[in-house]
């Protein structure tokens, strides 16, 4: 199948005549050029997608920076993986030359040696993304397809490449039902049944593997539907026994996702996905996918306030309680308790908090309470506090009301 009229159609002016350029540097110097994997299988689909894969049978590294001397692109080479990235001001390419892989160990990084097209597409995780296009003139547009992608596409079929594939690397657990939920496919039934069977190999691979799937799960249009199917497979167990996909957290990534200015979204899918967690469950989590000090602060935090909600579930609370009874907590950790919490009450106050409080600024600073006679050191502190609270209860508005304030208080502390 030739697919030259397609990706003329499909690809923007400036990216299609940039691909063929390369091709066109590359035969030059003996080598061949491919389009493979997503943008191929989105062709197909019809999906838009200008994020460009180039596999080179010859030498990606010496290609690129032949490329980098004729346009505006910055180069950076990856010599021992015999990668390039090629970045222009509004994209980036990526190069890379054929190589072929083999697993020391199931859960293993592989060991990655030069090899042809047919070698890299044997590596990869599924059929729809084990195909490549041709950008040589001789066979310019020509599809190759030897595990039979494009049949599975048009079956809406997830399957892998061969029987080793998910304990070679079992992230591909976690790939397979990430695509399966985006293009709306199915797993085909002997992967399918791989799956099921091979999940206890998810133990072999490093947590940071595991949390970059997570990642990637949670940029996703609607993660949920991900991470549902994660534990109707049983496959969230195996990451912590504490992991569920259930309802809640479907309506929960739902309203997260609908908030007019989200906080850190996927930081805030990690902090409700961990919201029924115990302490001891959340220790467990973090240290098994080796989450960053941040993140682990705003979901120990996540967890830290739902003990406290019973706090701010009280009426007339006043702007200033509101804020010093938060204002120690991570954003995104105050945001997962609002979108959580089933008191209208206390998801009002904890968006007064992320939307205004913790925006209120007193107008005057030390320097200008230095000049009103205030001496730096307690005294000061104690002005500079009850200031900030009559700012945000709504006592003092202007910088003359904390002025009068300031020096009201200066004299009862004299006395």
């Amino acid at each position: 199948m030739n697919l030259a009229r397609q990706i003329e159609q499909y690809l923007p002016r400036h990216l299609l005549e940039l691909v063929k350029d390369i091709s066109g540097q590359a035969a030059k110097l003996g080598q061949r050029v491919y389009l493979v994997g997503g943008v191929v299988r989105d062709l197909l689909l019809g999906y838009p997608n200008y994020d460009l894969d180039l596999v080179v049978e010859g030498d990606a590294v010496k290609l690129a920076q032949k490329v980098a001397e004729t346009s505006q692109a910055k180069l950076l080479a990856h010599h021992r993986f015999g990668t390039a990235k090629l970045r222009y001001e509004n994209f980036t390419l990526d190069l890379a030359t054929a190589r072929k892989e083999t697993y020391a160990k199931p859960g293993a990084l592989p060991t990655v040696t030069p090899g042809t097209l047919k070698d890299d597409l044997i590596r990869r995780d599924f059929s729809i993304n084990a195909m490549a296009m041709s950008l040589a003139a001789n066979d310019y547009g020509e599809l190759v397809d030897p595990h039979q992608g494009k049949n599975d596409l048009e079956h809406r079929l997830i399957r892998i490449l061969h029987p080793k594939s998910f304990s070679d690397d079992a992230t591909r657990i976690l790939r397979a039902v990430r695509y399966e939920q985006r293009l709306g496919f199915e797993l085909e039934a002997q992967t399918a049944q791989l799956l099921k069977q091979d999940i206890p190999m998810l133990d072999t691979i490093s947590g940071d593997r595991i949390r970059h799937e997570l990642e990637l799960i949670f940029k996703e249009k609607q993660p949920e539907f991900v991470i549902k199917r994660l534990g109707e497979l049983g496959v969230l167990p195996r990451i912590s026994p504490f992991l569920k996909g259930d309802g809640w957290i479907a309506e929960k990534f739902d309203k997260a996702r609908r908030l007019k200015k989200p906080v850190q979204l996927p930081s805030l899918y990690f902090c409700l996905l961990i919201y029924s967690f115990s302490e001891n469950g959340i220790e467990q989590l973090l240290t098994r996918l080796n989450i960053s000090a941040k993140l682990s602060r705003a979901m120990r935090d996540t967890l830290r306030l739902k003990t406290k909600l019973p706090l701010l579930d009280k009426p007339s609370l006043k702007p200033s309680e509101i804020y010093y009874l938060l204002r120690e907590y991570e954003p995104v950790a105050i945001q997962a308790n609002a979108i959580a919490s089933e008191s209208p009450r206390v998801h009002r106050y904890l968006q007064l908090f992320l939307t205004k409080l913790r925006y209120v600024r007193t107008s005057l600073d030390g320097e200008e309470l230095k000049r009103l006679g205030i001496s730096a050191g307690p005294e000061m502190g104690k002005v500079l506090q009850i200031l900030h609270k009559a700012k945000l209860d709504g006592e003092v508005s202007t910088k003359s009301d904390e002025k009068k304030l300031a020096l009201s208080l200066s004299l009862k502390l004299e006395r």
